[in-house]
């Protein structure tokens, strides 16, 4: 990964920061991407404290125009971008029968079209050099489902479908494109859950323990190295064998 420059969304914290760090440990030069400045302002110190290079920008996976301006500033810095996770995502949570049609775009803006317009300012580039990795941080609930998450579950399902058909699409320019779909993970995202609700989810994780953003960013990093050229349109589960 030496020489390669990473973007990364929602690195912040959980699942993003520790994908950031962890491409950057692999040699990568890294993009760390969110709305929290100050947040991402954090984990850069920590990449460069470690001797790797790292770049922080602010963006609005809800704005076409604030990723643009991001992409744009990232590669005056590194130039081009080879390798993108689109992990950044937002929960609005609520029965379908009561969803408001506001939380229903929220969603579907960040999680999905979000990262569409993202993979749309990489392609180029990614095309020109003939090598790209482009990795789509989907979820277990796209594969299951999950009541009461309509919206999210279907923008991390709209994830998997865009990423099948964007590997086929630019294949034959050796550019890989992949979904991970991590289970419960323990994220600022889970913390929330109540001691019932997560001896619950335990009692159907073969595992028996939620996830560490560490095994997730593993797979990420696995999947955007050289090793990983013969693998795209793949969906990677990492969930402790919660859903097979």
């Amino acid at each position: 990964m030496t020489n390669r420059t990473a973007f990364v969304t929602g690195a912040s914290r959980g699942i993003g920061r520790a994908c950031a760090l962890s491409l950057a440990q692999g040699g990568a030069r890294v993009v760390v991407a969110a709305r929290d400045r100050a947040k991402l302002e954090e984990v850069a110190t920590e990449i460069r404290a470690a001797g790797r290079e790292a770049f922080v920008v602010a963006i609005d996976l809800a704005s076409a125009d604030s990723i643009k301006a991001a992409f744009a500033e990232a590669a005056k810095e590194f130039g081009r971008i080879d390798i993108l996770v689109n992990n950044a995502g937002i929960t609005k949570d609520g029965l379908a029968l009561r969803m408001k049609k506001d939380d229903w775009d929220a969603v579907l803006a960040t999680n999905l079209t979000g990262a569409f317009v993202a993979i749309q300012q990489v392609l180029q580039g990614m095309m020109k050099e003939r090598w790209g990795r482009i990795i789509n941080l989907s979820s277990v609930v796209a594969e299951s489902g999950n009541p009461g998450q309509a919206n999210y579950v279907a923008s991390k399902a709209g994830l998997i479908g865009l990423t099948k058909s964007l590997a086929q699409e630019i294949a034959s320019r050796n550019i890989t494109v992949n979904a991970v779909a991590p289970g419960f993970i323990d994220t600022d995202m889970t913390a929330g859950l109540s001691a019932e609700l997560k001896e619950n989810l335990l009692g159907h994780i073969p595992l028996k323990r939620l996830g560490r953003a560490e095994d997730v960013a593993a797979a990420v990093r696995f999947l955007a190295s050289e090793e990983a050229g013969y693998i795209t349109g793949h969906v990677l589960d990492v969930n402790g064998g919660m859903y097979m």
